[in-house]
């Protein structure tokens, strides 16, 4: 199983990026899927996390500001960030808890990572 994430780059303050996450090999589902960031001295953080169903989770920091979306049938998670802020600089990785049976234990599996740079 591979997750291929893309969509980071430069991008001034106020502005907008779209991040996706395509999940490829062997997979029967995906259960819980998310995008989290690592910015320079800091500690790993969720940013946001969407189950199969469309439950959703947030770090306060992006409320109003990013969504989380999925597309089962692409095997494929989307972050659209807005109003972008110097503070959300960093490098943003995904995750999917994949079965690769029906009845099987879900394993993570992550993203190689995307940069985003919000800088003027």
């Amino acid at each position: 199983v591979q997750l291929q994430a893309s969509g980071g780059g430069l991008v001034q303050p106020g502005g907008s990026l779209r991040l996706s996450c395509a999940a490829s090999g062997s997979i029967f589902s995906i259960t819980f899927m998310g995008w989290y960031r690592r910015a320079p001295w800091k500690e790993r953080e969720l940013v946001r996390s969407i189950t199969r169903s469309g439950g959703v989770n947030y770090a306060e920091s992006v409320k109003g500001r990013f969504t989380i979306s999925r597309d089962n049938a692409k095997n494929t998670l989307y972050l659209q960030m807005d109003s972008l802020k110097p503070e959300d600089t960093a490098a943003y990785y995904c995750n999917a808890d994949i079965k690769h049976l029906s009845g099987s234990v879900p394993i993570t599996y992550w993203g190689q990572g995307t940069l985003v740079t919000v800088s003027s």
